[in-house]
């Protein structure tokens, strides 16, 4: 059964400004240390940062509502890559928690970039993941 959905559009632009102001401690502060090292492998890192940064909002908007407190912090969701490009919500220990709270036991995402936009859409059930 679907627990939760939530999207989340970021300007990449937005990101791009980010990048070139603010201190490396303050993107720390944003996006996980896998996510800064791949993003720094990328042709066009704010594109990769601004759909990782859609995830972990879409991923919030999805799951917050079915938690005690409405809210957790963003920087507990991760978002990688499978071998063949697909992305997908690394589980991290706090992430757990967090779900099993809300009652979801598998996260899926779809990532989509169009001119200076980066979406992301996650769908949270509480099925068991299929891999």
């Amino acid at each position: 059964m679907v627990i939760g959905i939530g999207t989340d559009l970021v300007q990449i632009s937005r990101i791009r400004r980010a990048m070139d102001t603010l201190a490396p401690g303050a993107l720390a502060r944003m996006f996980t240390a896998a996510e800064l090292a791949v993003a720094k492998e990328k042709a066009k890192p704010e594109e990769y940062l601004a759909t990782r940064f859609a995830c972990k909002e879409a991923v919030f908007k999805a799951l917050a509502p079915h938690t005690a407190k409405k809210g957790f912090d963003l920087r507990i969701v991760e978002t990688l890559n499978h071998p063949d490009g697909s992305p997908y919500i690394h589980i991290t220990d706090p992430l757990q928690a967090v779900m099993q709270e809300a009652g979801v036991r598998q996260i899926l995402v779809s990532i989509t970039t169009e001119a200076d936009l980066a979406q992301a859409f996650v769908v949270c059930t509480d099925q068991e993941p299929a891999y």
